[in-house]
């Protein structure tokens, strides 16, 4: 069994704790004290004075204790995955990211670092080299979709951490301003558009002899020119 498969799978002792009667309730109080959830310390605090003023109740004191341990089991994954070991639950699917998304929030692409690409989203590390490169040059990613089209992400990775992901800045981008001109302008064309006139000749001279370029980071690989000197041709 795989260490995220066994790590879902157990059971908490403060989920055994809530089968206590009367204060068994004080276990989701203590989950929610750990992982900061004042809702769920809420809960637990309603269940105990539930128990307690229900005690003469034989019937309703039931209820309450079937109650909180119902809850208890509900809350089990949401508490396991928050408290999970960084870099041990990686999203396997876009299903399984947008779980993980909804208790530990989304990461943010444009601010976060090669380690939490690598270890809480599960991008291979030629992948995540890529995308750090680009942020030091100052590209700012607006879509999941560009991480495949200027990142070279394959498709199949970004659709699984799409749920996990968010952008800094949200704006639109005219198509014209797409990275792809750079496999279709001529070296006037180019320097219409604000390059300078050998970083046009050598994308052009580049492109002519090895074919297109698949993305910003391939046209930067193959050039050695640095992205600062075509950015605005991409934004």
């Amino acid at each position: 069994m795989s260490q995220d498969l066994y790590w879902l799978r157990q059971t908490p002792s403060w989920v055994w704790y809530s089968f206590i009667p009367y204060f068994g309730g004080l276990s989701i109080c203590y989950a929610g004290q750990k992982i900061n959830m004042r809702s769920w310390i809420g809960w637990g605090a309603g269940f105990t004075l539930a128990a307690i003023a229900l005690s003469s109740s034989a019937n309703f004191g039931t209820l309450v204790w079937i109650a909180q341990i119902v809850t208890a089991f509900t809350l089990k994954k949401r508490y396991l995955i928050k408290t999970a070991p960084r870099g041990l639950l990686v999203p396997a699917t876009a299903t399984n990211a947008e779980e993980l998304a909804n208790v530990r929030g989304q990461i943010d692409i444009n601010e976060c670092t090669k380690d939490d690409m690598v270890r809480i989203l599960g991008l291979p590390i030629v992948y995540a080299n890529d995308i750090e490169s680009l942020q030091n040059e100052g590209y700012l990613f607006t879509h999941a979709e560009e991480l495949s089209e200027i990142a070279g992400v394959p498709e199949s990775h970004v659709r699984r951490i799409a749920p996990m992901i968010c952008f800094s800045y949200n704006y639109q981008k005219e198509s014209q301003f797409s990275w792809k001109r750079l496999n279709s302008l001529s070296p006037e064309e180019l320097i219409e558009n604000g390059l300078d006139r050998l970083v046009a000749e050598t994308i052009v001279t580049e492109r002519q002899s090895k074919g297109v370029y698949k993305s910003v980071v391939d046209v930067k690989r193959r050039t050695g020119l640095p992205f600062d000197s075509y950015r605005h041709i991409c934004c």
